[in-house]
């Protein structure tokens, strides 16, 4: 049996993603950016700490995406968003480890 292709615009795309669950995994991604920001505590050349700049750019982003009436696109932007996500906080993780894997380190000499 050959794979079955999602084809944009076809009546079949829009029934796999219900609005509902759509707009549930919108709010989830958008509250796990907003718990990753809190992370990010020092300030960028300008002096505004960079919790604050990363919530209002991902309060822009999903602004600018609310309207999207493709299915096959929101799709796309969430997998994506979740992605970003996922790597950043790996990112901060291991260099958090790394940190405290340095001081553990330095109280040992």
């Amino acid at each position: 049996m050959p794979p079955s292709v999602w084809v944009p615009g076809a009546k079949t795309a829009g029934k796999h993603f219900t609005r509902s669950s759509t707009r549930r995994e919108a709010l989830s991604l958008y509250r796990e950016i907003l718990r990753t920001a809190k992370a990010f505590h020092w300030c960028d050349e300008s002096g505004e700490p960079w919790n604050l700049r990363l919530k209002r750019e991902a309060r822009k982003e999903f602004e600018a995406s609310r309207e999207e009436p493709d299915p096959l696109i929101i799709a796309r932007m969430l997998v994506t968003g979740r992605d970003c996500v996922q790597q950043i906080q790996n990112k901060f993780n291991e260099a958090d480890r790394v940190a405290w894997s340095r001081i553990e380190r330095e109280r040992e000499r």
